[in-house]
């Protein structure tokens, strides 16, 4: 599970950093700005959400 948001992470920083230099590409930075809000609510539902640890 922690390797698919590490993955979903990484997604992001490179679609972030393609949309920020390449400046025709604005709806790319966009797009990445949407899959990390949707890794954190993932993230965060998955890890509140597991059973507990002792």
């Amino acid at each position: 599970m922690l390797a698919f948001i590490l993955l979903l992470i990484i997604i992001w920083i490179v679609l972030a950093i393609i949309g920020v230099v390449i400046h025709g590409l604005i709806w790319l930075t966009v797009v990445a700005a949407v899959l990390f809000l949707a890794t954190l609510v993932f993230g965060g539902s998955r890890l509140r959400g597991g059973k507990p640890r002792r």
